[in-house]
């Protein structure tokens, strides 16, 4: 076992901490940059690892990458990104501001790669959380430990690491080889046998689940594949500019100033923008498909809306052994089996706050997890050490909490927050 000290200590290396990282190295202050460290439980840094389909794209502007909102001189935007590794040129004559899914990946690589005094530590999963607290019972800092036995203690953790994925509690009881969840997909459909003639459903009616859905006609060319969803058909994100404007980082004020009940009413309305629905170049990618089916055959795809999952459970042994679904049609009100070897989950995630958070919370006895504007948990004025929270604030810091739209802007803000927080010592937290 070894334990190591720093002074911030940021959970995941992926796009949130990835940008707080950048922002931290062009701050100003090398003391500050050369005490943080990030862990990443993986060997090296990947955006949304197992949906790096060859044909799937960002949704999101590559403008708004780690760092150009914020300052667009940097040398860590992905523009430069795009020139340092000779490709600036083919990559402006796609004419898009959506990039390869694959290659804002690799971006994200070399953003790792480029940092100075910033450290990364790699295959270092955090499992959990303790507060350190003086003799006065005040908070001090905290030690968090990982899957090795080692131990990382810090003054100011920044937690990063994105939320749990959503398994809905119908599928909680079939066996684990038989259902995937999109989080999961690359690696897991990788270890099944390519040309063996599976039955597959996948579950969900938004991006990730649609996508798994397209990329199986190919990873398992065999198989029969059924997606279910429960709105009345697949649609279409809502991408008006006028809607837009809600992504823009200076609305992280105003929605964070408004009344709870208002805040609800804005993420209600905004559902559309980022749940639920389908990126439209995609979705005309996917029509067209089932249409090739339709006409020219085999039609060996199909989709059931309006169809929920009521049960699921496992029928027969050995060779035989199936996972059967009760669907049931949301227009007639009836209930029919369906039976298929796998399960795929495009569920998304859990809207409640990791399980690592969870459990520190509870370990600390608090009550809510209130987080302030500057991202930081509020764990009393007296508290030296600071919690900072990335990507989980929807409810109080609107819907792009957890997209890459805000990065830059967020990262700025928590490092202000830091170097603020430093620079008054005596006062502990302000």
């Amino acid at each position: 076992m070894a334990d190591r000290e720093v002074g911030v200590l940021a959970i995941g290396a992926g796009p949130a901490n990835l940008a707080l990282a950048a922002a931290v190295e062009e701050s100003g202050s090398d003391e500050l940059a050369d005490e943080t460290l990030l862990l990443e439980q993986f060997p090296d840094t990947k955006w949304q690892r197992n949906l790096l389909m060859p044909w799937a794209r960002s949704q999101v502007s590559f403008l708004k990458d780690l760092v150009t909102l914020r300052n667009p001189r940097s040398r860590f935007s992905f523009l430069s990104f795009l020139h340092g590794q000779g490709r600036l040129d083919q990559f402006v004559n796609l004419g898009t501001f959506h990039p390869f899914r694959w290659e804002f990946s690799e971006y994200l690589q070399w953003v790792a790669g480029s940092l100075e005094r910033v450290g990364i530590r790699y295959g270092a999963q955090a499992v959990r959380i303790d507060p350190v607290r003086d003799a006065q019972g005040v908070v001090t800092g905290w030690t968090v430990l990982l899957a090795d036995g080692d131990t990382v203690r810090c003054r100011d953790l920044v937690v990063g690491g994105g939320r749990d994925p959503r398994v809905p509690e119908v599928f909680a009881g079939l066996p684990a080889e038989r259902v995937i969840h999109s989080a999961h997909y690359l690696t897991r459909i990788a270890q099944l046998p390519k040309e063996a003639p599976t039955r597959a459903v996948v579950i969900g009616g938004a991006q990730s689940a649609a996508e798994i859905f397209f990329a199986l006609h190919e990873d398992l060319p065999a198989s029969r594949l059924t997606m279910v969803v429960r709105s009345v058909a697949l649609q279409n994100y809502q991408t008006s500019k006028f809607m837009n404007e809600l992504f823009f980082p200076s609305y992280v004020d105003e929605f964070y100033d408004s009344p709870a009940e208002v805040r609800a009413q804005i993420l209600d309305d905004m559902r559309f923008t980022n749940y639920a629905g389908l990126a439209p170049p995609f979705l005309d990618e996917l029509y067209t498909m089932l249409y090739r089916q339709r006409m020219l055959g085999p039609q060996r795809s199909s989709v059931r809306a309006m169809t929920e999952v009521v049960a699921a459970r496992v029928e027969g042994e050995g060779a035989g052994e199936e996972i059967v679904l009760d669907l049931r049609d949301g227009r007639s009100g009836k209930v029919e089996p369906l039976a298929c070897d796998l399960v795929l989950l495009g569920t998304g995630y859990d809207s409640q706050m990791p399980t690592l958070v969870r459990e520190l919370a509870q370990r600390m006895a608090l009550e809510e997890i209130a987080v302030s504007r500057s991202y930081r948990v509020d764990l009393g004025a007296s508290a030296r050490g600071a919690l900072y929270l990335q990507g989980v604030n929807e409810q109080t810091h609107g819907i792009a909490d957890s997209l890459i739209s805000v990065l830059a802007h967020r990262s700025h803000d928590i490092v202000t927050d830091l170097l603020a927080r430093r620079a008054v010592p005596s006062r502990g937290a302000l």
